[in-house]
């Protein structure tokens, strides 16, 4: 079974072409070194909950909307390795100071998951 990384991060929506533009780039990076899919969505049907939801898990600011993504992998295997050689592609060198990005990345938060139900 494949293995995904999702992450969800908030993002300004006077950053959003910015955000799209860099999410282009990392999709193409992760991409060329095997990653299956690369995915990124942006919220249009996403409440705040009465104990947690993704509004509230990211802290969402009025300016702002939820992100949701994910990359595909065959294997954990393969995801620690593709995951190795991106973070060293120089691509993404300029992307991976938290200055530089459009959203905060103190509020971002992701994890490895191991697929348990493929129709």
């Amino acid at each position: 079974m494949s293995y995904v990384d999702g992450f969800v991060v908030p993002v300004p929506h006077g950053k959003l072409a910015e955000y799209r533009k860099i999410a282009r780039m990392a999709g193409k990076v992760w991409r060329d070194h095997g990653a299956l899919e690369y995915v990124e969505t942006v919220a249009d049907d996403v409440k705040p909950g009465k104990l947690t939801s993704f509004p509230q898990a990211v802290k969402l600011k009025p300016d702002e909307v939820v992100v949701f993504s994910w990359i595909v992998y065959k294997s954990r295997r393969d995801r620690d390795r593709i995951n190795k050689l991106v973070m060293a592609d120089p691509r993404l060198a300029a992307m991976m100071d938290p200055k530089s990005m459009p959203f905060d990345a103190r509020r971002m938060f992701w994890g490895g998951f191991k697929t348990m139900v493929r129709l």
